[in-house]
C-alpha cells in the first residue's frame, strides 16, 4: 500500500492523487522528483547505505537535489543532533546500534523537509525501549516540520500515537472509531 501511495508501484484500480495530480499520469521522471523532493521514507531495517558515513547517510536526499556537499552535511548535522547522534556523523552503519540506526534513518527521511513520510514499521525491529525513543523523537521533528506520517504497523501502542488510525483486512482499508478505543 505505502508504495502505491508512493507512487513507487501502480495501483490495480483507482487512483492516487497528490496535490490534485493523479500518480498514475506522471511519466517516470516527474514521479522521481516527486519521490525525491516531497515524499521520505524509513524502512523497518532502515536500509542505510554501508560506504556511507552516517552524516552521508542523512545527506543523502539534500545530495540527490543537488545540494552542495558541504551544505547538505551541515544541515544533516542539524538534524542528526536533534535526533541525538551529532557524536555519530563519521560512524558507518555497521557501527551503531539498532535504534540509533533507525534515528539516522529518521533523519534522512525528514532532512529535506519533505511533505509526507511513509514509513514502514519503522520500530519494527526494535526492543520496546528504542521503539519508544525513535517513534518519540521521529514524531516531534515531523511535527515540528509540518510533515505529514503515513506509518504502517502492527503495533498498537505505535498505532495509538497516531491522530488517525485504519485498518486494513482483505484489502479493504477502514477507520478506527476512535470513541471506541
Amino acid at each position: 500500500m505505502l508504495y502505491c501511495l508512493a507512487g513507487v508501484l501502480p495501483v490495480a484500480r483507482g487512483e492516487v492523487r497528490f496535490e490534485g495530480r493523479a500518480l498514475g499520469e506522471l511519466d517516470d521522471e516527474a514521479l522521481s522528483a516527486l519521490r525525491r523532493e516531497r515524499f521520505g521514507f524509513v524502512f523497518q531495517y532502515g536500509e542505510l547505505l554501508p560506504e556511507l558515513t552516517v552524516e552521508e547517510n542523512a545527506a543523502l536526499p539534500l545530495r540527490l537535489a543537488g545540494q552542495r556537499k558541504a551544505e547538505a552535511l551541515a544541515v544533516a548535522g542539524e538534524v542528526l543532533s536533534r535526533l541525538g547522534l551529532s557524536g555519530l556523523r563519521q560512524r558507518r552503519p555497521s557501527q551503531v546500534s539498532g535504534g540509533q540506526s533507525q534515528r539516522i534513518a529518521v533523519a534522512r527521511a525528514l532532512v529535506h523537509q519533505p511533505t509526507v513520510v511513509f514509513a514502514d514499521e519503522p520500530t519494527g525491529s526494535l526492543d520496546s525501549a528504542n521503539s519508544t525513543t525513535v517513534l518519540d523523537e521521529f514524531l516531534s521533528l515531523a511535527r515540528s516540520q509540518g510533515t505529514a506520517v503515513l506509518l504502517v504497523t502492527h503495533d498498537a501502542q505505535v498505532a495509538s500515537r497516531a491522530d488517525s488510525q485504519y485498518t486494513m483486512h482483505d484489502g479493504a482499508l477502514s477507520a478506527l472509531d476512535r470513541e471506541s478505543k
